[in-house]
């Protein structure tokens, strides 16, 4: 079980950092004037982020 949640506890670690790149690149964007993509881009941060949070539930239930 540990070796699992240190699995999925990397992988929500690995989450963290492709919100912040996904983020990062959707404000660049958005300041740009690319509404459409940064629209598009906003919307994978949005997935990435409720992804992000039930990973966390799942592996707080592993311990």
């Amino acid at each position: 079980m540990d070796d699992q949640r240190a699995v999925l506890s990397s992988a929500v670690t690995t989450l963290d950092d492709l919100v912040a790149r996904i983020t990062g690149v959707a404000e660049t964007m958005h300041r740009a004037g690319d509404e459409s993509l940064a629209a598009d881009l906003f919307e994978v941060e949005r997935s990435l982020r409720m992804a992000h949070r039930r990973l966390g539930v799942v592996t707080r239930r592993l311990r």
